[in-house]
């Protein structure tokens, strides 16, 4: 007896639990909270279970409502039982076969903000006429979080660049309307350049990224590259971040100025070896002109001799005289007879007539003859010698 009463215990309990199924409960499933960008558009992600067979989309009709009120409805086949504040601005974008019942909402205004339940009914065949069998998840709402201004893409990049080599750029940034996915764009970059992606981060938010792939020069250092996310309303928003350039480990620093060292120093070095080649030729030739230069230096300071003053009464005296005492009979006596301009050519024996002059004694003794011979005429006939000769 004991045991009976064991086993119906037991038989209860396990008909407790199995209960929803064979009962047919349905279930929803809903997120709790949601950002909502002020102009733009949010989605509802939103599941279902069916408790019996899958009864198709044709069946089955989705209703979206506040729970205060289950005709105060956001979204209805029938758009005269929605609300004039919704109407135009939700749409169904799941299918119910398929125990998807997801709503999108535009033009998110700042009173939106829910909650927002779903609910679920049976639609009859034409031969049925019971009572339509209507499921509410009241339980299971959507709160929105209003925001006035779209959030801000991150970055995501190394820290430095390397000159010549490909550096990679990530721009991402969440939403909660991904039948309206944010258009991202670059401030630099070509469509080949760029590669996106999508993809849900978890229920109702998701996340788009773009990733650029530059190839950075030395010219792009210290430059800024800016990302753009343009929401649906439009609302925009950017992040920049500003590229630093790592430039080539190379040696130019240190060649460079070594070769133009180098090539100064060759430069200098060659023409102080040819103006010293060309000094040691020239002292050369002089040397090999030694002689005609002391020619030369005598033959000027014969010049400048001959040009200078003449030589002094006693010396021209001493020069006739030595002339004179060559011929025969030769008095020095006559000498003192003897005009300037004679006796400085004396030097000059020249066979000519004589002519016949008078005595000396029958010149005047006023005649000066000194002073013919100082009148700086150096000319002596020669001739007017061998007068005394002759006598």
């Amino acid at each position: 007896m004991e045991n009976e009463r064991k086993m119906m215990i037991f038989c209860l309990l396990l008909a407790a639990l199995c209960s929803p199924v064979l009962t047919g409960e349905w279930t929803a499933t809903v997120p709790e909270n949601l950002d909502a960008l002020v102009t733009s558009c949010v989605v509802i992600p939103c599941s279902f279970t069916q408790a019996k067979e899958r009864l198709p989309h044709s069946r089955l009709r989705g209703i979206w409502h506040r729970p205060a009120s289950r005709d105060d409805c956001i979204y209805h086949e029938d758009k005269t039982r929605i609300v004039e504040n919704f109407r135009g601005r939700t749409e169904l974008l799941g299918n119910l076969g398929d125990g998807n019942c997801t709503l999108l909402m535009t033009e998110i205004k700042d009173h939106d903000d829910g909650p927002f339940c779903f609910r679920i009914e049976l639609v009859p065949t034409g031969t049925q006429t019971s009572k339509i069998d209507k499921f509410s998840f009241v339980e299971d709402c959507v709160r929105f979080k209003m925001i006035t201004e779209p959030p801000k893409p991150s970055l995501i990049h190394p820290k430095t660049a390397v000159q010549g080599r490909p550096y990679t750029i990530t721009c991402s940034v969440r939403h909660t309307c991904p039948s309206h996915i944010p258009k991202l764009t670059w401030s630099r970059g070509t469509k080949d350049d760029i590669n996106e992606l999508h993809r849900e981060i978890h229920g109702g938010f998701w996340e788009v990224q773009s990733t650029l792939i530059v190839i950075p020069e030395e010219k792009d250092d210290h430059t800024d590259i800016t990302c753009t996310a343009k929401f649906n309303g439009p609302k925009t928003s950017t992040e920049k971040m500003t590229l630093y350039i790592k430039r080539k480990e190379n040696y130019n620093h240190i060649i460079i100025p070594a070769v133009v060292g180098i090539g100064t120093a060759v430069i200098f070095g060659g023409l102080c070896i040819f103006m010293m080649k060309k000094y040691k030729n020239r002292i050369a030739e002089l040397q090999s002109q030694e002689g005609s230069m002391w020619n030369r230096l005598s033959r000027m300071s014969r010049r400048i001799r001959s040009d200078g003053p003449g030589p002094s009464h006693t010396d021209r005296r001493r020069s006739i005289w030595s002339r004179f005492s060559r011929r025969p009979n030769a008095d020095r006596s006559d000498l003192d007879h003897m005009p300037n301009n004679e006796s400085s050519k004396s030097g000059a024996y020249q066979k000519t007539s004589k002519p016949r002059f008078p005595s000396p004694k029958s010149q005047p003794k006023s005649y000066n003859y000194k002073a013919e011979l100082d009148d700086g005429d150096d000319y002596i006939n020669t001739a007017d010698l061998n007068v005394y000769g002759n006598l």
